[in-house]
């Protein structure tokens, strides 16, 4: 008895341990950073590759079921040239309230590229809302090869102030945490419990 419990709190360990360097290895698969070189704007660019084919990628970001498998918890998915994603993280509310999240598509190239651009609501600050029309985000999806897809997210149009500055620190993490559950989702094959 003394010998399987002892065995047992040595699976325990080994499978502990395991299971966080899997995470904190996944968590090291996303880089962040705040580039200001060229202009007086901030730009947020986000990379990961994630062990799939590009076409699986394109898919979680093209469709109802992917959305609701790494990002949140209801969407609602128009996806065509003008068209739109709605979501909503709360899994008791609905869309069309008060919480839901409207990004407009913008542009999209099938497998390579999306544009979208929210629709600040009140729960963003004021000063963001008077830039509404400048922000975007581009994801780039680049197929290193048949089973493998680096994604690269640019959030453009942010202003170099101190103000835009600590709000980056929020959108980078937040990023971060979403990359983290789609790289797990599309790796696994099943979807991510989101939590916010």
């Amino acid at each position: 008895m003394k010998h399987f419990l002892l065995t047992t709190a040595l699976f325990c360990s080994v499978f502990l341990c395991t299971s966080q360097n899997q995470i904190n290895d996944i968590e090291k698969r996303v880089t962040s950073k705040i580039d200001s070189t060229y202009t007086s704007e901030l730009t947020l660019i986000q990379e990961f590759i994630v062990n799939v084919p590009v076409d699986s990628v394109f898919t979680a970001y093209s469709t109802k079921k992917g959305w609701e498998s790494w990002a949140v918890a209801i969407a609602e998915v128009d996806f065509k040239i003008n068209g739109t994603i709605k979501t909503n993280y709360n899994k008791d509310g609905k869309i069309g309230d008060a919480t839901t999240i409207y990004l407009n598509i913008k542009n999209h190239v099938p497998n390579k590229l999306i544009t979208l651009q929210a629709e600040l609501s009140e729960h963003f600050p004021e000063f963001m809302k008077a830039d509404e029309k400048n922000l975007y985000n581009i994801i780039y999806f680049e197929a290193i090869n048949d089973s493998t897809t680096k994604v690269t997210s640019y959030g453009i149009g942010y202003k170099n102030n101190q103000k835009y500055k600590a709000l980056m620190k929020f959108f980078i993490t937040g990023n971060e945490k979403s990359y983290i559950n789609l790289i797990t989702y599309l790796e696994t094959g099943k979807p991510v419990k989101i939590a916010y």
